[in-house]
């Protein structure tokens, strides 16, 4: 067999319903970990659900009871501790009184995260898939930015739209909540009223009776609006808002 039909075969997923536990920094001063199991695996990548908010290009540290034979490194250990980059998320239908999920693919990535994660855990990557046989050298990866105020993902309309703002904790619970509107909003994003201490790179989730929706979003900024108000930007990250 050649080597192609060789790397061929290896890339393949294969379906193992292995328990993976995976660990998000959402902040430098915010984490959360959550037990599931994967859907399929490759020695380069892995697909799985995730009751929690997650966005392509973040990183995620994952603990798996791999088999050694599907192992790039620590092939003696009895469990595999690997940083993953999230390649994509599409979130799930929800059953009625169900709680959401979101079916998330990731490539590997080696042993450690990138020099920059450490400075800034919140921060977005944007790379390019690794050649057979070798992981992504994360050492030279440059995180990628995104003005909040930028109007280049989506010209904002001054619409006051009603929104319930509400944090998770590390466990998934609610732990605060605050309604009120937008300043501006457009399909991927918006300006949002309020008083509540949000660092960048928190995920809430956003509802309006309004619209009859509900949707999750990042935090991409903060700053003040008229009269001392402040506000947070924020970027949908589950779906587009309908206007």
């Amino acid at each position: 067999m050649s080597e192609q039909r060789n790397w061929k075969r290896i890339r393949e997923r294969l379906e193992l319903k292995l328990p993976v536990r995976v660990r998000c920094r959402e902040t430098a001063d915010m984490d959360w970990s959550e037990v599931t199991r994967l859907t399929d695996v490759t020695p380069f990548g892995a697909g799985f659900t995730l009751k929690r908010p997650i966005e392509k290009g973040r990183l995620l540290h994952m603990t798996i009871p791999m088999p050694r034979q599907l192992r790039v490194f620590d092939h003696v250990e009895d469990q595999y501790k690997v940083w993953a980059l999230v390649r994509y998320v599409r979130p799930l239908a929800a059953a009625d009184g169900k709680p959401a999920q979101f079916e998330v693919g990731v490539a590997f990535v080696g042993k450690q995260p990138p020099r920059s994660y450490e400075a800034n855990p919140s921060q977005r990557y944007d790379v390019g898939l690794s050649k057979p046989g070798q992981l992504a050298k994360v050492e030279a990866w440059v995180p990628t930015e995104l003005d909040p105020t930028d109007k280049r993902i989506g010209t904002r309309h001054n619409i006051p739209v009603d929104m319930l703002i509400e944090i998770l904790n590390p466990e998934g619970e609610i732990e605060a909540s605050e309604h009120t509107v937008t300043e501006n909003i457009s399909p991927k994003g918006a300006a949002i009223y309020t008083t509540l201490s949000l660092p960048v790179g928190r995920f809430i989730r956003l509802s309006s009776q309004q619209f009859k929706l509900s949707v999750y979003a990042a935090v991409r900024g903060f700053s003040m609006g008229p009269a001392g108000i402040p506000r947070i930007h924020v970027e949908f990250i589950d779906r587009e808002w309908p206007l």
